[in-house]
């Protein structure tokens, strides 16, 4: 090969690894909406003091996280007393760019943010705590339409813990859990703002953002919602496969009792759908099959309350489940978990973990403890195995998503936005 042409598939080379490593993080827990990154040349070891922090923001209370999409950065961000304001950053400085702010006072239990947005081509998506679903134009930072999916569907006095819904983009739509008395989920034309499809209301009120799984090789969109009671004695609650392009509900698993969800489901593939929750629910794996008529019929695999999440769905890294269950109820820590239900091992309270966030990159988990620190871990069955940990954040209950992109690993704590390196 002549010196030009090496030269040439070097380039090549060099800007596939720069895509690759600077894949955006545009929607709740990231490109597939499963805590995954392709990011690589993570960091296998910190200096002393921990990974270098590159800039911070303030910000106000809240567990809502960013969304990053072509070197910017998003986050609703929120005053209780005025209202909600969609903040855009310079990922790079921490510069802020733009900001778009609306009115929406009020408080509810556990103050300020609540979720987390969508970005997608030229617009970017956001549901405040009291239902306001804004989307905004990323280039004239104005917006191109909004409604209330809390009261358009009947909703009176706010959830206890507000509206807490993260948009999916689905091709020409984005959806939504209204939470509201009168309808489940609601498929908005993305552009215009239409309602393009709704269901019935599927059960109780719950806190979960809808999600996808592949069925029989078909998007099938996955909710939750609550069971009436609570621990052993709840019951009603359900889980529901809706076909993503018109709204029909296509199968119903009537086994799943938490009185307040908040995970997602999280897709396992061969048509599994791991589903967790808090409130000594656990965990259950469900599997979905097609039949001879084209309808679905479902059979739970198992159940086990010695796994799973208070707030967010589980890793998965070559067939096994990583959560971190610490609930009202119980202080498991980080749970390591077969595909096959086996508890492999817990951290219980030493390192304790609590409703943190995680993202798996570089074969490596980056989480935060739900507390001060922030950890890197090698994911392995055998035991828990800490590489690093510093703290960086400040006392609180430091619950948002995190977000990982171009080696930029972005945390929020109760009162700031920290961009930490985390790559080469």
């Amino acid at each position: 090969m002549s010196r030009e042409k090496i030269c040439i598939a070097a380039a090549v080379l060099l800007v596939t690894v720069t895509n690759v490593n600077a894949q955006d993080w545009p929607q709740y827990l990231g490109p597939a909406r499963n805590s995954t990154s392709p990011q690589k040349g993570i960091l296998r070891s910190w200096p002393k003091d921990g990974p270098e922090v590159l800039w911070t923001v303030n910000t106000g209370k809240g567990y809502g996280g960013p969304v990053i999409k072509d070197g910017k950065v998003y986050l609703l961000d929120r005053d209780d007393k005025s209202g909600d304001k969609m903040r855009c950053f310079d990922l790079s400085s921490g510069r802020e760019l733009w900001s778009f702010a609306y009115a929406a006072p009020g408080s509810v239990l556990y103050p300020g943010t609540r979720s987390v947005p969508a970005v997608d081509g030229d617009r970017v998506y956001s549901v405040g705590p009291f239902g306001d679903f804004y989307c905004i134009d990323i280039n004239t930072h104005k917006p191109l339409w909004n409604k209330n999916i809390w009261k358009d569907f009947g909703g009176g006095q706010v959830p206890k813990w507000g509206v807490s819904q993260c948009p999916l983009i689905y091709n020409d739509l984005v959806i939504v859990a209204s939470q509201a008395p009168k309808t489940g989920v609601v498929a908005y034309d993305k552009l215009s703002g239409s309602v393009r499809w709704k269901t019935p209301s599927l059960g109780e009120l719950g806190y979960v953002s809808p999600s996808l799984a592949k069925i029989s090789g078909n998007d099938h969109l996955i909710m939750i919602t609550a069971a009436s009671g609570s621990g052993s004695g709840a019951s009603g609650g359900r889980v529901v496969g809706i076909d993503p392009q018109n709204g029909k509900v296509l199968w119903k698993y009537q086994n799943w009792n938490c009185a307040i969800p908040v995970p997602s489901a999280y897709d396992a593939g061969e048509n599994r759908v791991m589903i967790v929750g808090g409130y000594n629910a656990g965990a259950a794996m469900i599997k979905v099959d097609r039949k001879a008529d084209g309808s679905y019929g479902v059979t739970e695999l198992y159940k086990n309350v010695n796994f799973g999440d208070h707030t967010k769905p589980p890793i998965l890294y070559n067939g096994y489940f990583y959560a971190q269950y610490s609930t009202n109820e119980r202080r498991d820590g980080l749970v390591c978990m077969s595909l096959d239900g086996k508890v492999m091992w817990k951290t219980m309270r030493a390192p304790a973990f609590d409703k943190g966030s995680m993202i798996l990159a570089d074969g490596l988990i980056l989480a935060t403890n739900g507390s001060k620190a922030l950890y890197l871990i090698q994911p392995d069955p055998s035991g828990f195995k800490p590489l690093a940990s510093a703290e960086l954040l400040g006392t609180g209950q430091n619950w948002a998503p995190i977000a990982l992109a171009d080696g930029k690993l972005l945390i929020k704590d109760q009162s700031r936005m920290l961009c930490v390196k985390v790559a080469r």
